[in-house]
């Protein structure tokens, strides 16, 4: 198997996944408080964040994949971003945030329980009180997992140069409501990449008692980009608590 650049990823990453329904809703959750101070946690390659600056708040973005992080400066009102190399124990002490977003299922790219307690104590933390934090999840019941096979999940996904990417998921273990799957990416000469990772399916019930231990107050759990009930949207479990 043969690794794709850093550079080729993140344009991959970004044909594969252009602005949608979620977007939408996160950034009119932060428009509902004008020029808010907005922590993108687990940013990627800047779609959100970006616009979130040019809505005019004061924002900051936040990733582990320095690959992602150097895409993001290059887009568009980049220059009025802080961006930040790291996870949230990246963030300065003295960090105060009026909503922290995570988006894309980043929380359950967190799968480590430690890791997720941690997480969500530094959110805690940098919030002021009063100010919001919300993610998306998918819903367990929707057993998205199930679909994730080299056949259902088979497709072709162009670049803006016109190299036609082959790609495909496969579940290698589920084990305790964590997911296990490789993600397969094949150019035209032939390379082919493989991204081992593992994602975490928390329930309603799981995600409320996590963050209520971490001294939040939950106040939506939405199915849906439309603020449905749970199970009765997209597969969804969209939170939005509050400190």
């Amino acid at each position: 198997m043969t690794p794709l650049t850093d550079d080729l990823r993140a344009t991959l990453y970004d044909a594969e996944n252009v602005w949608a329904e979620d977007d939408d809703f996160f950034l009119a959750l932060a428009n509902e408080h004008p020029v808010s101070r907005v922590l993108d946690l687990g940013c990627g390659t800047g779609r959100l964040t970006t616009a979130l600056a040019a809505a005019g708040h004061i924002v900051m973005g936040v990733d582990p994949d320095e690959g992602a992080v150097t895409a993001a400066r290059l887009k568009p009102h980049a220059e009025d971003v802080d961006w930040v190399l790291g996870t949230s124990s990246a963030l300065d002490s003295g960090a105060r945030f009026d909503l922290v977003l995570m988006t894309a299922h980043v929380v359950q790219a967190i799968a480590d329980p430690g890791e997720w307690r941690r997480t969500l104590a530094d959110l805690h933390r940098v919030l002021v009180p009063g100010g919001r934090l919300a993610f998306d999840s998918r819903d367990p019941a929707a057993r998205a997992w199930e679909r994730w096979n080299p056949q259902e999940s088979h497709g072709m996904t162009e670049l803006d140069d016109g190299t036609r990417v082959e790609g495909w998921y496969e579940v290698t273990a589920v084990t305790d409501g964590v997911v296990t799957l490789d993600e397969h990416a094949v150019l035209p000469d032939g390379t082919h990449d493989v991204q081992t990772g593992e994602l975490a399916f928390r329930d309603e019930d799981r995600l409320r008692g996590d963050l209520r231990r971490e001294g939040f107050t939950v106040d939506h759990v939405f199915g849906g980009w439309h603020r449905e009930p749970v199970g009765r949207g997209d597969g969804e479990l969209v939170v939005v608590a509050h400190r």
